[in-house]
């Protein structure tokens, strides 16, 4: 269907065609279901207990106000007042940054084909449950019979026990993002988010319960207050702001363009960002007192079996499994929450490719959706159902995560704030309907504080990568899956900008009526169908 620029109700057709979340309400869960995904469960209680445990709640904090919500409102104006894709925000922005909006459409395309991976493992695993498939050696099954890890090398030996289940995955998530904006994104986080926060809140209660649990919460949140002198637990506590909010690869700036024109973004940046940091905590609580139960049975420090990431998930939990009582509820629910959040993750990251495409190339959903979908899940079957799956899927998200992510973040912010100084426009945006209303002190924060933490943290990250080779991973590996694919994307990203527009799609500037404060203009047309009346299509917030 062909679109038209600016007509009288301020652009309907292309937002009818782009789609709408129905309410502000489905697009804080769509947000939350973001934000909330694998990290926070396997990631932040084992980052907190390494620094400082109850003491990394304060830089933590810190870090969430002054630069996790400042950069998440920065996502939020830019998508929400220039109504596009990452692409096409960014070049309604400024024409020139365009590239940034492709560099991070390639980064999520990137996470997306091996995100689904993760996801495949823990939907075996939940079946795993019902029977503690992996018997008495929960490692030696993981790397073995179930993932069939050899040597590090790239083969393509399939192994069917990843393929099916990655396979199921891909199809539950083409087909919901086939239904669109609302049918499909914001009618999973409406089932999935309440889903979620119970199956995991019941989690807690259970591991709660187990003997132990209390020493391994003592283990967690005792203060050690000598840490917060050093910078290194600082950067881990704005790592993993930056990590898990969704912010600065184009996830926010998607979603917001789908929100009404005269929604508060602010406050619903507030809901969000601490809605995510309250399911972390929760997170903690719940992974800490199951790890002190596994301490008290074998007899060690918490310390000795604490771990994080694919250690946690996949060798210290169904050792849990196996020993507690009601092991099976205690795997269903954790490995089922492990899903539902991976699943609501990579919705919204393929959802930046999908409608990056779209606007660009003026197709239907189902068309983008299988333009995108197919090549991802072809990649993703072929590169992590095999043998060496586990080694590609550990470098490529090392290396996307520490370089992908934060360094289009950093730059993305220096050019928003410095390089064009769009800053005080995008704030008086967010002002219009938002409250609190932000000022001077947002500004200092997106421009300064926020750039120089994330340049702290690329930095010691660097720095320990070029000491010593990640996982002691051979060099061919990390250059291949590693170095190269960080130098890739934004060539690619400033390549992909070169090619043209659609035609009819509105460029210079915010497209008509995307100011809410302003009267909606028209803007010539050669579209011979009438306008249309007010109340006859969707509203200006997207809405029947």
């Amino acid at each position: 269907m062909s679109t038209t620029a600016g007509r009288a109700t301020g652009q309907p057709d292309e937002e009818r065609r782009r789609g709408a979340f129905s309410s502000r309400r489905v697009f804080i869960l769509a947000a939350i279901g973001s934000a909330v995904g694998l990290g926070n469960i396997w990631r932040f209680p084992y980052v907190a207990y390494e620094n400082g445990g109850g003491a990394f709640l304060l830089p933590y904090l810190v870090a969430l106000l002054t630069a996790g919500i400042p950069f998440l409102l920065l996502d939020y104006a830019i998508g929400h007042r220039h109504r596009g894709s990452a692409p096409l925000s960014f070049a309604r922005l400024r024409r020139g940054t365009e590239g940034l909006g492709w560099w991070q459409v390639g980064i999520c395309f990137v996470i997306a084909v091996y995100y689904a991976a993760v996801i495949a493992w823990a939907l075996r695993y939940t079946l795993f449950s019902l029977d503690e498939a992996w018997g008495a050696d929960p490692e030696g099954f993981f790397f073995g019979e179930f993932l069939q890890a050899g040597d590090v090398q790239v083969t393509a030996d399939v192994v069917p026990g990843v393929l099916v289940p990655l396979l199921l995955v891909w199809l539950a998530v083409l087909a919901i993002m086939a239904l669109g904006v609302q049918r499909g994104i914001g009618a999973t986080a409406l089932v999935f988010i309440p889903v979620l926060v119970l199956a995991f809140a019941a989690l807690v209660v259970q591991a709660l319960l187990l003997p132990g649990a209390t020493g391994g919460l003592d283990a967690l949140f005792t203060p050690d207050w000598s840490a917060l002198t050093s910078a290194p637990v600082w950067a881990a506590a704005f790592g993993q702001i930056f990590f898990s909010l969704s912010i600065g690869f184009g996830i926010m700036i998607t979603y917001a363009s789908y929100v009404g024109r005269r929604e508060d973004m602010i406050g619903s940046g507030l809901v969000v960002g601490f809605s995510n940091s309250g399911f972390e905590l929760l997170a903690g609580i719940g992974v800490f007192a199951a790890l002190g139960f596994m301490a008290q049975a074998g007899g060690v420090a918490v310390g000795e079996v604490a771990s994080d990431g694919i250690g946690l998930a996949f060798i210290a939990f169904p050792t849990i499994i196996s020993e507690a009582p009601a092991g099976a509820l205690l795997g269903v629910l954790f490995f089922g929450s492990l899903v539902i959040a991976g699943i609501t993750s990579l919705v919204s990251v393929i959802e930046v490719v999908i409608s990056a495409v779209r606007d660009k190339l003026d197709t239907s959903r189902l068309t983008a959706t299988f333009m995108v979908g197919v090549p991802a899940a072809v990649l993703s079957l072929v590169l992590f159902s095999t043998t060496s799956g586990i080694y590609v899927l550990d470098v490529v998200d090392h290396f996307v995560n520490q370089y992908g992510i934060l360094v289009v973040a950093l730059v993305s912010m220096l050019v928003v704030a410095w390089a064009i100084r769009a800053l005080t426009g995008l704030g008086e945006h967010l002002n219009v309907h938002g409250r609190p209303r932000v000022g001077a002190g947002w500004r200092v924060l997106t421009s300064v504080v926020a750039p120089v933490s994330l340049a702290v943290v690329l930095v010691l990250a660097l720095r320990d990568d070029l000491a010593a080779p990640y996982e002691d991973y051979p060099g061919w590996l990390l250059l291949a899956f590693g170095w190269l694919l960080v130098v890739a994307l934004p060539l690619v990203g400033f390549l992909l900008a070169r090619l043209p527009w659609r035609a009819g799609t509105h460029l210079d500037g915010p497209p008509p009526g995307s100011d809410p404060a302003a009267p909606l203009q028209a803007t010539p047309t050669t579209d011979p169908t009438p306008h249309n009346r007010p109340g006859t299509g969707h509203d200006e917030g997207g809405r029947r």
